[in-house]
């Protein structure tokens, strides 16, 4: 076990004791140990790709943290973007190596969120993901993971039926995640468009079950389908930890085992044990696959939802206003 004064690969580790954060029941030690074992499986999901994190500092809320301090370390790797949104460039880390994972664990980082590209080649996504979140009416983790699974298990049909397969991790909240492996030949336009045909066609297949729905007033009580997280777009890494009570960890699962396990199976004290050192994500993601023509054909008719949700929410704003009048 750490020392309060330990150095692991050359990196100098700190208040190892000290609480994580309010609910975690551990303390930085914890992390720092969690992440130092499970790195092996860790690394190949966050190798190459400009990388996100949360941190939580003491007394401080917490924050993510895309731009990388001026007292980084010149040894770890890191890669400049320019960001839309902000209308900067931001030097974003690649964490290729455990010497760099440890770094962040010192720094308080809870949670990875890598991008879907790698840093050499920011317009072909390696990965389609859909992002099943439920509905928030769920006062318990595993209530809402369990809508989760059973919308989960609608994409896989949705898949099956168009010749692709996927693997299925749980978000580390209350969601899952659903990641179709490609064969880096499309760019994000269209990958995206892919994206928002197989939620449209899950929808369909149990519209009381399942929304497209990007307005959270028009989800009503079902499981959104976000098919929004292409290209730049970041998702929570397998096997990171997340910021919640107990300090769950994002875990693959297999599709027959969807509905018998809970968040809340998968925390920083758990996780190193059911590995055994196997890094099951990799085992469970099938080959690269190229995405049907008919798909992606059918997704650039279908609008994109944060713009559709953006016209929508003006349009009715001004019908507020008319209203008033």
């Amino acid at each position: 076990m750490a020392t309060a004064g330990e150095t692991r690969d050359g990196v100098s580790l700190t208040n190892l004791d000290q609480p994580l954060f309010d609910g975690a029941d551990a303390t930085k030690r914890d992390l720092v140990d969690y992440l130092d074992a499970v790195h092996p499986m860790m690394l190949p999901a966050l190798r190459g790709r400009p990388l996100s994190v949360v941190r939580m500092l003491r007394d401080q809320p917490p924050f993510m943290q895309k731009n990388l301090p001026k007292y980084t370390p010149d040894w770890v790797e890191s890669v400049a973007l320019w960001a839309e949104t902000s209308h900067r460039e931001v030097n974003y880390a690649l964490c290729d190596d455990r010497r760099t994972l440890l770094w962040f664990a010192n720094q308080r980082a809870i949670e990875y969120h890598p991008t879907l590209v790698l840093a050499g080649d920011f317009t072909h996504p390696t990965h389609l993901v859909l992002d099943l979140d439920p509905p928030d009416v769920h006062e318990h983790a595993a209530d809402g993971f369990a809508a989760a699974a059973q919308a989960a298990l609608l994409v896989r049909q949705v898949l099956t039926e168009a010749g692709l397969d996927g693997a299925v991790k749980t978000s580390g909240a209350k969601g899952a995640h659903v990641f179709v492996p490609l064969d880096g030949k499309l760019g994000t336009d269209d990958v995206a468009a892919a994206t928002r045909a197989i939620a449209a066609r899950a929808e369909r297949l149990d519209p009381a079950l399942a929304t497209t729905a990007f307005i959270k007033a028009d989800r009503g009580e079902r499981v959104f389908l976000d098919s929004t997280r292409a290209g730049g777009g970041t998702v929570v890494s397998v096997y990171s930890p997340r910021l919640r009570p107990g300090v769950p960890v994002s875990y693959p699962v297999g599709w027959a085992d969807l509905a018998s396990v809970t968040p809340a199976d998968f925390t920083i004290r758990t996780v190193p044990d059911l590995l055994g050192g196997v890094d099951r994500w990799a085992g469970s993601m099938p080959a690269p696959q190229a995405l049907p023509e008919d798909l992606i054909a059918e997704g650039h008719t279908i609008p994109i939802a944060r713009v559709q949700a953006m016209h929508e929410g003006k349009r009715r704003a001004k019908a507020r206003r008319e209203q008033s009048d």
